[in-house]
């Protein structure tokens, strides 16, 4: 593409964020690399001249609110007098941007899931050719630097791979982000210290796979010793990881997180299933008994440990059985976090192919059976921590005297909040300790001491 930065238009862009942590992180990228050309980002889209919808298509409730992200933010592009752009990015475009060129009219230029760098060329020569553009995924991790923050980015995500190579027979990602790509360790360091100086105290780390960080890089799982590196780094409070696979959780990562201060007791495994049918069918590499073995090891290693998993009800196969087996896990392993997804039958994917496709009404019973055990489970989870004085985290003020915060247990958005009084001015960020003295299905209550 031509440089010709004299003659380029700067935009006002507003970016409007659908689906998982991975794509907040993106459009954090973008905003950074599109302020760094001259363009502005604006909160509002009525104030844009572009409109980025960086959008979800991993089931089929994501793919719905994308589309109707689409259309409003589409109808609102036809607002006014005003030759706005519309830009749809992310998994659904990546996904199915061969249909949505046809269907979908409205939308100016489709990108794919790693092509934000190149967001400044795009619009350039947008101005000069007016086309539609789709745009595929990079197949190497594209290191995207001058990435946008928040004004207080006391949490903040980090991402250390792209893709996955899991190959779980009922997931499109590794079709829509590619294979496994980790990035340098150097990278990661140097970002992470950007973040701590900017004010992150909570570094979260995400990729489709964290357990798998290094091995196509270095040859060897490296999470370990990246995440000792990182409890190096001054201002760091909380290190959390997201994403982890059981079979590679290993011994030299339980070491590293029961002797560094700084790493969360908590860990987010998505198990899926435990009929050792149902995980043969769903091509994971987990048995029952090694799901077991883990989940008995990280809480020996850390008796405080908090686990959260995800479940799917309705697998292709999973016959009554199956379920009474993984209801019976559930009640058995008393996770203190879980959530559960009736089977989306995927496009592209084996699972949708396979006979024995179980009804959605079965489905969804089965989905709400086990949500209600996990709201006992939960509760009682809880209720142990009635006495107990734990670290917070400051997230908002509620009302006078009354904020909102979490403890290292619990990550943002998706886990539980801690209600508590405070006689103090906090704001958001701060450290406290809170005394628990109640506790709910999901939240706890407390004052701080």
């Amino acid at each position: 593409m031509e440089n010709k930065k004299e003659n380029e238009k700067k935009y006002n862009v507003y970016v409007c964020t659908l689906g998982c942590p991975k794509n907040s992180n993106d459009s954090e990228m973008a905003a950074g690399i599109l302020e760094k050309s001259g363009h502005r980002m604006v909160n509002d889209p009525v104030d844009s001249d572009v409109i980025i919808v960086n959008t979800c298509g991993f089931i089929n409730d994501a793919k719905k609110e994308s589309i109707d992200k689409i259309l409003e933010m589409a109808e609102i592009k036809e607002e006014e007098d005003k030759d706005r752009l519309l830009i749809v990015s992310g998994c659904l475009s990546k996904r199915y941007g061969d249909e949505l060129f046809k269907e979908l009219p409205e939308v100016d230029i489709f990108l794919g899931v790693n092509e934000y760098h190149n967001l400044p060329q795009i619009l350039a020569q947008h101005q000069e050719e007016r086309e539609i553009y789709v745009y595929d995924c990079n197949r190497e991790f594209v290191e995207m630097n001058n990435r946008k923050l928040s004004e207080n980015p006391y949490t903040a995500t980090i991402k250390i791979a792209e893709g996955c190579d899991n190959v779980c027979a009922y997931c499109i990602i590794p079709h829509i982000r590619g294979h496994y790509r980790s990035r340098r360790e150097e990278d990661i360091l140097q970002e992470a210290e950007l973040l701590a100086e900017h004010g992150c105290k909570e570094l979260i780390l995400i990729a489709q796979d964290v357990t798998a960080y290094g091995v196509d890089l270095y040859g060897e799982l490296r999470l370990a010793k990246l995440v000792k590196k990182l409890c190096r780094i001054d201002g760091l409070q909380w290190i959390r990881l997201m994403y982890c696979y059981e079979d590679k959780i290993t011994d030299e990562l339980i070491q590293v997180m029961t002797e560094e201060k700084k790493v969360c007791h908590y860990l987010d495994i998505p198990i899926q299933h435990s009929s050792d049918k149902i995980l043969q069918l769903m091509n994971r590499r987990s048995t029952h008994e090694s799901i077991i073995n883990t989940i008995n090891k990280l809480r020996k290693a850390m008796p405080d440990i908090t686990i959260r998993t995800t479940l799917i009800t309705g697998f292709p196969g999973e016959t009554s059985a199956e379920f009474d087996e993984l209801y019976d896990f559930v009640e058995e392993m008393k996770f203190e976090r879980l959530g559960v997804f009736a089977y989306s039958k995927e496009e592209g994917t084996p699972a949708a192919e396979m006979k024995e496709q179980v009804r959605s009404d079965v489905k969804e019973k089965r989905k709400d059976s086990i949500m209600r055990l996990q709201m006992e489970i939960s509760l009682a989870s809880n209720q142990k921590k009635i006495g107990q004085i734990l670290q917070v985290l400051v997230e908002e003020q509620d009302e006078e005297g009354a904020y909102i915060g979490r403890t290292q247990y619990d990550a943002p958005e998706i886990d539980n909040s801690v209600l508590f009084q405070s006689n103090k001015e906090l704001e958001p960020g701060d450290m406290v300790m809170v005394q628990i003295n109640d506790a709910f299905d999901y939240d706890l209550v407390g004052v701080e001491v």
